[in-house]
């Protein structure tokens, strides 16, 4: 099994399931973490990652981290810096409409989103509420882009979309599409020779339905223009994804591995879930499980079954433990001394 990974953590593109799922193995297998400097969530976000963000780094006796995967800026040389140089490298890619969407039900705080009503009155007339020298701009024009390294305010010319792919090709090793979110478990289960129950999940930091709000086609065509970028990189990786499925497994063997998966995941909520799934925020009992609320989105959680035995307790609790909880505990492992 792979042990030395960075994940580059694309917002609103179900990277926080990646996360637990690269917590999960990391806790499991004693593996460090390369943890922001102070134990926060961010790698100093949104400038460009530097090595001298992560906690324990010293230019002077270089420690290698096994796992990278905290959202930063990605800029590679940094990166290299504090894992070892044979760590593979992946991130998770979303459709930009839907990645929109969500990012400004997330972000409604933005700058650039606070004073409208809604996206659609957002995207009437974008360049007069965005303004490109704003700190949080990302948040609301090509954003996949920006948390990737480039400008998302560049021209979309096919001669610079070509030098963004090829970087992007250059420096990952594999990029997932959260549409399809299963392939691309079992995919990244080939990748890093690992097994699978190792990348099981239940979904997190997803948002109650109720706060979706469906997009006109003339609102969809505009979010497709307005993040022309994103749009590029997502379809072509959307089309390498599946090119390697075909030379790599080949659909059949995927639909079997992904059938697997599934059903692996159906019998682990049935022995670890109250109910059958997610619920509101206000009905999740303990209050250690509740992910942070953010923006106008309502974030669902998970209640465990009473009267477990302690190992399936462990277990399903792993599985169920929002980010910002779950790093904050393996920062604490991993940094004893700072918590006497």
């Amino acid at each position: 099994p792979k042990t030395d990974i960075v994940f580059l953590k694309v917002h609103k593109s179900a990277s926080s399931t990646v996360m637990n799922i690269l917590f999960r193995f990391g806790e499991t297998h004693n593996l460090t973490f390369a943890f922001p400097d102070g134990g926060g969530n961010q790698l100093f976000y949104p400038h460009h990652f530097l090595a001298r963000f992560v906690e324990g780094f010293s230019p002077k006796s270089p420690q290698r981290f096994n796992i990278l995967c905290h959202h930063m800026r990605f800029l590679q040389p940094e990166v290299q810096k504090v894992v070892s140089s044979s760590a593979i490298y992946f991130s998770i890619l979303r459709n930009p409409v839907q990645l929109m969407e969500s990012s400004f039900a997330y972000y409604k705080g933005a700058s650039a989103f606070s004073h409208v009503r809604s996206l659609e009155e957002f995207l009437s007339q974008p360049h007069h509420y965005y303004n490109p020298t704003s700190g949080d701009r990302h948040y609301a024009k090509n954003l996949m882009t920006f948390d990737f390294g480039f400008n998302p305010d560049g021209e979309v010319s096919a001669e610079r979309v070509q030098l963004m792919l090829k970087a992007i090709e250059a420096s990952f090793d594999l990029i997932l599409i959260s549409e399809y979110f299963d392939e691309s478990m079992v995919l990244l289960k080939e990748v890093l020779c690992w097994d699978l129950d190792s990348v099981v999940s239940f979904p997190l930091n997803i948002r109650d339905h109720s706060t979706k709000s469906p997009l006109s086609d003339a609102a969809v065509e505009k979010i497709k223009d307005w993040n022309r970028l994103d749009w590029e990189i997502y379809t072509h990786f959307n089309r390498t994804f599946w090119e390697r499925i075909d030379r790599d497994m080949g659909r059949e063997r995927m639909e079997r591995e992904v059938q697997a998966l599934r059903e692996r995941q159906a019998e682990l909520a049935r022995t670890c879930l109250q109910g059958t799934g997610s619920v509101a925020p206000k009905d999740i009992k303990d209050s250690s499980l509740r992910p942070l609320q953010h923006g106008s989105a309502r974030i669902l959680g998970y209640n465990l079954k009473q009267g477990l035995d302690e190992e399936t307790e462990c277990m399903c609790r792993r599985l169920v433990t929002p980010e910002l909880q779950y790093s904050s505990a393996l920062y604490k492992k991993q940094f004893p001394e700072k918590f006497p």
